[in-house]
């Protein structure tokens, strides 16, 4: 474990920011290594991911696993798989789904933490917030657009929606995401590991 990482992790703890997750006793939830390839960049953790301390231990991380086509050791290991979410606390409910990100969040704790993440080839961005952070200016008129256009961002980025089980309306309406979207995902995780 680098040091440094750590100490970027006590200083969000300690931001002032942040101290009401700190009096509830919640960690900063990003997971990252010096030695991945892979980043998967989403919203902010959940409130079950939050309580029990591991970044996409829900529904919606078993989702993500079977598009990236990784297994729960290879996907819990940060030295393949860094989870940086756009915020590290949960935010709390809102009128419909979970509160979004605080804004300037990323932007403030991010570019030290990539510093230290030299290895990496490949940025999965989930749902529209991380694609409005990381493809600011380039993002299409809708998630859905950004999307479907996700050759236009690799090599490094591969935009996809939030895995959240409450979007299977989206992927009713989007099939062209789990059949040709996908492969192309699995694919480059593959290549991003194991290149």
């Amino acid at each position: 474990m680098d040091p440094r990482i750590e100490d970027i992790r006590a200083a969000v703890a300690r931001d002032g920011d942040n101290r009401a997750f700190a009096q509830k006793g919640w960690r900063p939830l990003f997971v990252a290594d010096g030695r991945a390839r892979l980043l998967v960049v989403g919203h902010a953790p959940g409130a079950s991911a939050q309580q029990s301390g591991v970044a996409w231990g829900d529904k919606s991380g078993q989702n993500l696993m079977d598009w990236l086509g990784l297994d729960e050791k290879d996907f819990r290991d940060p030295g393949k798989v860094a989870l940086i979410p756009m915020d590290f606390y949960y935010q709390g409910k809102g009128a419909s789904g979970d509160l979004p990100p605080r804004k300037g969040f990323a932007g403030k704790w991010h570019p030290a933490l990539l510093s230290l993440l030299p290895e990496l080839r490949l940025r999965v961005l989930a749902g529209g917030y991380a694609q409005g952070h990381y493809l600011a200016g380039r993002t299409k008129r809708n998630l859905t657009e950004t999307v479907r256009a996700y050759r236009e961002y690799l090599p490094d980025f591969f935009p996809i929606p939030h895995p959240s089980p409450l979007n299977f309306r989206w992927q009713g309406r989007n099939p062209w995401f789990l059949s040709e979207a996908v492969p192309e995902l699995r694919a480059r995780v593959r290549d991003a590991l194991d290149g």
